[in-house]
């Protein structure tokens, strides 16, 4: 006699992977467009496809759970049911595509639907169950070439051209040129030398950003491994040129840095352009490359997979993140590991005028936005049981009295009801403090930097104080905005030059002689606000004393109300090709 309670587990196990793959075509779809976009230069629609595809996952898992709950009576939880619904999961994405994305969808749709109580290994896929490795696609994952047998030019001239685009490139000859002379210079190694069993492997899927097209890939040469990436752009006149070669790990980690929006790059087994890029840059997580490639939600079960890894092995206590503390956040940090926790408190104390609601739809702003490499990503989570052992007391102490409607305490376990996780930066006013003159320079046109990149993108941090700055490690010494809570649209805000005064002793008076909007912003204030050491505030006004001009902002509104997006590169302009 059949089963039923196995009948019904395999129709459950089915319905789930349903969704999944309904999913997984949607997210395809997007992303395929993302060629199409790009040779039509509609930078509008690539911005709008990149939020959409963001969002679409949520709608997916809620397509998901109705029809579960239409198909099936679900309550009460069903230990035995529930067990052996994954274990059939588990038979059906043995052989599947993207079995690690399959996963994680179905603990999507689990958890939403049970308490936290069942989020254990028998019913969820706290551990992976489906290896990864060595899944075939009729697709590669990447193309060799061999300049040792067809020569250095024919072979980047290939390269370029299995980019597959329809447009043809403004001067392809030049391009090649110019990425040869950039090998050269940078390996100081002359093409004829090349060693008999040099290649270059590069990924069979291009990836877009932006307003960019990025061919990624790696030239191997004897011992010698050199990740590159050559980055194509529009020239705005039907056709498409090479702007530069990045070459080396450095350049590469940049390119695929946290802070900037998502790659769309269409691959059936995602799974083999993150194994590739993690063979460019090693020192990188699998998380980030999930994440930078689109699949934020993979990259979310990654990290936690390995958190609770790193806390199982691992003895330092969670305590308060460096910095100053923040009126709308509490910040923690375990000090073995580079991400820090931030939970809303439950009260803002003044000046601070935002709500609740105002700070998650700011985080959610950020994550549909395009962060231009100078906002930090953001990992979301509901429900995150942490063992209490591992907070330190005054930690503790402060969450239970300023974040109570976020925490509770579940036997031994600390229970965060919202939680968001960044990558842990060094805050920039800490930087400052230790900095030397040289480094001191850096750090300033940096931060000027990133406020004029921000505002490209239509994207006013409120707060401009260094303290909500952060300077990124991995070599990349680079400057990023990580605080949101009064973040909002360029567009939204009055920029305003501070008018004469009718008399000599309105300068004098305890009000100011002028009438304030709730919008109005007075950007020759800045100066005084934000640095108070003369040393700082020098090697600033160096390189950005434009910032200070109402003029400037109110330029970057009508560029953007004009449709005018920005050139923000994710390189040197050094690294620039002349054309």
């Amino acid at each position: 006699m059949d089963n039923p309670i196995k009948g019904l587990s395999t129709q459950i196990a089915t319905t789930i992977l349903t969704g999944f793959d309904r999913h997984f075509t949607i997210f395809s779809d997007i992303t395929q467009g993302a060629r199409e976009r790009f040779e039509s230069a509609d930078w509008e629609a690539e911005r709008k496809a990149s939020r959409e595809r963001i969002l679409y996952y949520d709608i997916r898992v809620r397509d998901s759970i109705g029809d579960l709950q239409k198909l099936f009576d679900l309550e009460p939880f069903d230990s035995q049911l529930w067990f052996d619904v994954k274990r059939e999961y588990v038979l059906l994405i043995s052989n599947h595509l993207q079995p690690e994305l399959a996963e994680t969808f179905y603990n999507s749709v689990f958890c939403a639907l049970f308490h936290r109580d069942y989020f254990g290994n028998d019913y969820i896929f706290v551990r992976s169950a489906v290896s990864t490795e060595h899944i075939d696609s009729t697709k590669p994952s990447y193309h060799v070439y061999y300049p040792a047998k067809r020569g250095f030019r024919l072979s980047i001239k290939q390269v370029l051209l299995d980019s597959g685009f329809s447009l043809p490139f403004e001067n392809i000859d030049r391009d090649v040129r110019n990425i040869i002379h950039a090998l050269i210079k940078y390996t100081f190694t002359r093409p004829r030398r090349a060693h008999l069993n040099f290649q270059f492997q590069v990924i069979s899927s291009v990836f877009y950003r932006n307003k960019a097209a990025y061919i990624v890939g790696r030239a191997i040469n004897s011992n010698k491994d050199i990740p590159f990436a050559i980055p194509l752009l529009h020239s705005g006149e039907g056709s498409i040129y090479a702007d530069a070669i990045i070459i080396g790990t450095q350049g590469l980690n940049r390119l695929f840095e946290f802070s900037y929006v998502y790659f769309m790059v269409d691959h059936p087994v995602p799974s083999s352009i993150v194994t590739f890029l993690r063979r460019l840059m090693p020192t990188r997580s699998k998380e980030s490359f999930y994440s930078a490639i689109g699949f934020h939600k993979q990259g979310k079960t990654v990290f936690y997979r390995d958190f609770l890894h790193h806390l199982k092995h691992s003895e330092d206590e969670l305590i308060f993140a460096p910095g100053i503390k923040g009126m709308v956040m509490a910040v923690f940090t375990l000090p073995s590991y580079p991400y820090v926790f931030k939970v809303i408190r439950d009260r803002f104390p003044p000046p601070k005028r935002t709500t609740r609601q105002e700070v998650l739809e700011t985080y959610r702003l950020v994550k549909m936005h395009d962060r231009v490499g100078r906002m930090s990503d953001i990992l979301e989570y509901s429900h995150v049981a942490l063992p209490k052992a591992r907070f330190s007391e005054d930690l503790l102490e402060e969450l239970y009295e300023t974040c109570a409607k976020s925490v509770s305490e579940e036997g031994d376990q600390i229970v965060f009801k919202h939680i968001y996780i960044e990558r842990r930066m060094t805050p920039l006013n800490l930087a400052v403090l230790q900095a030397d003159d040289q480094y001191l320079r850096r750090l300033m046109k940096g931060y000027g930097e990133a406020i004029k990149e921000l505002a490209a993108a239509n994207i006013f941090p409120g707060d401009l104080l260094m303290k909500n700055f952060g300077v990124t490690g991995q070599g990349q010494g680079r400057v990023v905005f990580y605080d949101y809570d009064e973040i909002c649209y360029l567009t939204e805000c009055n920029f305003r030059q501070i008018p004469e005064p009718l008399y000599p002793e309105d300068e004098f008076a305890s009000e100011p002689w002028y009438s304030i909007g709730a919008n109005d912003i007075f950007p020759e204030q800045f100066v005084t606000f934000l640095f108070a050491d003369n040393r700082v505030r020098q090697a600033f006004l160096k390189y950005h004393s434009d910032l200070l001009e109402a003029d400037f902002w109110i330029q970057k509104q009508k560029n953007i109300e004009a449709g005018i997006y920005e050139d923000v590169f994710p390189y040197p302009k050094k690294l620039r090709f002349a054309r």
